[in-house]
């Protein structure tokens, strides 16, 4: 019962920084440009240092370089749910502006903000290591895949060219600061290279903006959604099936194939079903998709969790 209500703080926490910046957008505190000012914040400073700050404060290079093989089981179960992504948008003819954002929101997961206090909760401090290491597919995941596919949608909104991911022009647009912030963090690592304190410290306490910005910023959102706009049609309901059906499925059918420990395979599984990544709704913001839609599904998967953890926990206690 402690992790449930753990996860029901998480969201209860993540809905009193929504309805800030609800509120405050309401009562014209917020506007466009505020919001527009919000999301060159995270993603150029915030996210970067954060990004920088995780890495460097929770590995040391033995660690790194001993867990590092077993990453390859949640990249393996990330990239076919990704694959799924495609068959499914396909096959559901999902709208082409926003076929990357549904992809994204499909295959990705919010493994830290969600994934590390529940993990905690559920199997104490010892599971941190395993936490970080899905972490580090899901995030790479995220800025190459992820971001290559939301930018599809706004080229196609905007009628622009669709670049490949391949390409120059399309290998750019994944070389976000953030990605950047990750890739800083891991050569630290590797090198075995020590911020200094005062670094470190500033990197903690801008990375630390991250999510309450993301979330005031999703309140800025949701205050122009209409309460029709939230439905449960097949752009929200597939997306659901995908995170806590689809996703979990196909990490539980992996770590039955590859033997890893067990404290490790529980770690994956639950990484695995948690909500869609709140990052993408400021990532759909500022390539051009459709940023009203990642925060619905970004709402209903994170509701949905507490209702799908307990099975979670008795299928896993099997």
């Amino acid at each position: 019962m402690s992790t449930i209500m753990q996860g029901v703080h998480i969201v209860l926490s993540m809905m009193i920084m929504m309805g800030v910046g609800y509120v405050l957008t309401g009562n014209h505190w917020f506007d466009e440009e505020f919001t527009n000012t919000i999301v060159k914040v995270i993603l150029n400073i915030s996210m970067p240092l954060m990004m920088l700050n995780t890495i460097t404060s929770n590995f040391e290079k033995s660690s790194f370089l001993s867990m590092v093989k077993a990453a390859i089981i949640p990249f393996i179960a990330i990239i076919i749910c990704y694959w799924v992504s495609i068959l499914f948008s396909n096959m559901l003819k999902i709208n082409s502006d926003s076929k990357g954002l549904y992809r994204t929101l499909f295959f990705n997961s919010n493994s830290i903000f969600m994934g590390l206090p529940i993990n905690i909760a559920l199997l104490g401090e010892v599971c941190v290591p395993y936490v970080l290491l899905y972490y580090i597919a899901n995030t790479t995941c995220f800025w190459t895949l992820g971001i290559s596919e939301i930018s599809k949608d706004g080229a196609k909104r905007f009628g622009r060219r669709v670049e490949p991911i391949f390409s120059k022009d399309g290998f750019k647009k994944i070389l976000s600061p953030s990605l950047f912030g990750y890739i800083a963090g891991i050569i630290l690592v590797l090198l075995g290279i020590k911020l200094p304190l005062f670094l470190q410290d500033s990197s903690k306490s801008l990375g630390g903006l991250t999510t309450p910005l993301s979330m005031i910023f999703i309140g800025c959102i949701l205050y122009k959604i209409k309460f029709s706009d939230v439905k449960l049609d097949k752009f929200n309901v597939s997306i659901l099936i995908g995170r806590f059906i689809i996703s979990p499925g196909i990490m539980l059918i992996l770590t039955r194939i590859i033997p890893i420990p067990q404290m490790m395979r529980t770690v994956f599984v639950i990484q695995s079903a948690m909500p869609t990544m709140t990052s993408s709704a400021i990532v759909a913001k500022s390539y051009g998709s459709d940023e009203k839609k990642a925060v619905v599904s970004i709402g209903l998967t994170t509701v949905m969790f507490l209702i799908a953890l307990p099975f979670y926990i008795w299928l896993l206690n099997m």
